[in-house]
Order: structure tokens, then C-alpha cells, then sequence
């Protein structure tokens, strides 16, 4: 299973687009759609060079891949195109090790499908504060989950 063109236009849209390296709302330096590695795969820097469209492409997808991996490792219960998909926009953004010690996580895993659904709206916060963007992103992973 892949991720839905539905999953990858709520990534983008969530994410943003930039060239340039930015900090993103903890402080981590970011670039392209969302991205924290550089195209030489170490650890971006805001001292990283321009990048084009078609190189952001490229880390996203890279990204992407490694995503679609690990919640394919993580998640035993079989899933929907859409669960997957709203899944992959959640880790793409939080990280696999969030959805490893996720109660959502757990509540899939145990086929309570409807229950994982009511945990997109618990992961709204970043740096301890809410953020209006990850409430608007989860809600849009919720509606995709539950679709």
C-alpha cells in the first residue's frame, strides 16, 4: 500500500513549501516541504544552500518512503487506503517514534479503529503550545481516516 493522493495533498498543504531553510515552530531547521535532512542526507542547517522544486520533490519522497516503512513495521492490523494514508501524514510530520509510543498506535493495533480515530486531535501541541496549524492537520487526518 502507498499513500493516497488524498494523504500527499494534506502533507503538502500542512507542511508548506520553502527553498530556503527556515525554523520551524520548536526551532528546528527545515526546508522544502517539511524536511529536517539536507539533500546530502545529514542534518539540515539554516546555512543550507536554495534548494529547486524538483529537489524538494525528491526529499519528500525519500521521506515518504522511509514513513510509509515504518508504519507498515508499526501497525499490525490491516488498514485502509485512507487510514494508511492519514497515518502517514501524522508520522511524516511527528516522526515514527511518536507513533511507536502512541496511544493511537495501540488502539489500531488492537482493531479499535474508531478509538484511534479520537487520538488525531490529542497531537495538536508543539513546543508545549497548540498550534491552530496541527489542529487544522489533524482534523483533516481524522476526516481522512474515518472517510
Amino acid at each position: 500500500m502507498n499513500t493516497s493522493k488524498e494523504g500527499l495533498s494534506i502533507i503538502k498543504r500542512f507542511e508548506g513549501w520553502s527553498p530556503r531553510p527556515y525554523w520551524d515552530p520548536i526551532g528546528i531547521p527545515t526546508i522544502g516541504y517539511g524536511s529536517i535532512w539536507g539533500l546530502d542526507r545529514n542534518r539540515l542547517t539554516m546555512a543550507h544552500r536554495k534548494i529547486t522544486q524538483v529537489e524538494g520533490e525528491a526529499m519528500l519522497f525519500r521521506i515518504l518512503l522511509h514513513t510509509e516503512r515504518a508504519v507498515r513495521r508499526l501497525i499490525i492490523e490491516p488498514l485502509t487506503s485512507n487510514e494508511f494514508s492519514a497515518l502517514i501524514s501524522f508520522t511524516y510530520n511527528l516522526g515514527a517514534g511518536n507513533l511507536q509510543r502512541s496511544t493511537l498506535r495501540m488502539k489500531a493495533n488492537r482493531g479499535d479503529m474508531t478509538g484511534a480515530a479520537a487520538e488525531f486531535p490529542k497531537w495538536r501541541r508543539a513546543g508545549g503550545r497548540i498550534l491552530p496549524g496541527l489542529v487544522r492537520r489533524r482534523a483533516a487526518e481524522q476526516r481522512l481516516w474515518l472517510s
